[in-house]
């Protein structure tokens, strides 16, 4: 659709979702009924679609509902948008689990719970804890687990590791926030929490926090898997090192850009003092 051309990267397909969304059809049903008008009502509801994705809301706000992992999550404006490439971050976190262990799993950050209950969906014996400083994120990830009926994960409201200082995980993975806070791309991400994409000058501000903090909830052994921006794996390899976090890794997304890190947890768990 040329009128969304100048908003989206794909704007025939953003409008197909928009109309499937209000017909309450499959896309499939677009092309079996390709020559049927839609009714005045329909036409003015679908324009306002339009109007809204004109003036920069995501395509998952306005529906609603993000696919990620094969779910289909609800979303909101107190979540971020799952994006495709934080799929790795799940891929590899499952490399990480045996099918059949209680490995126990933390989830930082979690927004809409993509990544927890991805991660929950697929290794059914684990025990993950989910959280988020923001409690509107949380309500809409407790929607997604109890719409996929999920009982294996836990969702606590705090900052970071707050919530769990008393746990110890084997496996720990975050979408954290790691844009410049002075990047051209938050204009264009203008909808979506702010305090979720940016971190700092640098963008490394809360992934500094996280490999200092996390060493007091990790078992000896446990992995820590972060996601990144794709220029940033050195960075994120110092700091991880810097904190003493061993044999640190980096995986490419489909993109072939440098995506997650893995690093290993090799010491006794550090006593917050």
């Amino acid at each position: 659709m040329p009128l969304l051309m100048h908003c989206s990267d794909s704007p025939r397909l953003d409008a197909e979702t928009l109309l499937i969304t209000l017909l309450e059809q499959p896309r499939s049903y677009l092309f079996a009924h390709a020559d049927e008008l839609l009714s005045p009502l329909t036409l003015t509801e679908f324009a306002d679609l339009i109007e809204r994705r004109l003036l920069g809301e995501p395509v998952a706000y306005i529906t609603g509902h993000k696919e990620f992992w094969s779910l289909d999550l609800r979303v909101s404006s107190a979540t971020l948008v799952p994006r495709p490439e934080t799929e790795l971050l799940v891929e590899i976190a499952l490399q990480q689990i045996n099918v059949l262990s209680a490995t126990s799993i933390l989830d930082l950050g979690t927004g809409s719970g993509a990544v927890a209950l991805a991660i929950a969906s697929e290794r059914p014996e684990c025990k993950i804890i989910a959280t988020d400083i923001s409690a509107a994120a949380l309500a809409v990830a407790r929607s997604n687990a109890a719409h996929f009926r999920i009982k294996n994960v836990e969702f606590r409201t705090g900052n970071w590791t707050k919530p769990v200082a008393s746990d110890k995980f084997q496996v720990i993975v975050s979408n954290p926030p790691y844009v410049e806070a002075g990047d051209p791309v938050l204009a264009d991400l203008h909808r979506e929490p702010l305090s979720a994409l940016a971190s700092g000058t640098d963008g490394l501000d809360d992934i500094r926090r996280l490999a200092d903090e996390c060493r007091a909830i990790i078992e000896p052994g446990g992995k820590l898997l972060l996601e990144h921006g794709s220029t940033q794996e050195e960075s994120v390899a110092d700091i991880l090192q810097e904190h003493g976090w061993q044999n640190p890794r980096c995986f490419r997304d489909l993109a072939g850009l440098p995506r997650v890190s893995m690093a290993e947890w090799e010491q006794d768990p550090i006593n917050n003092q």
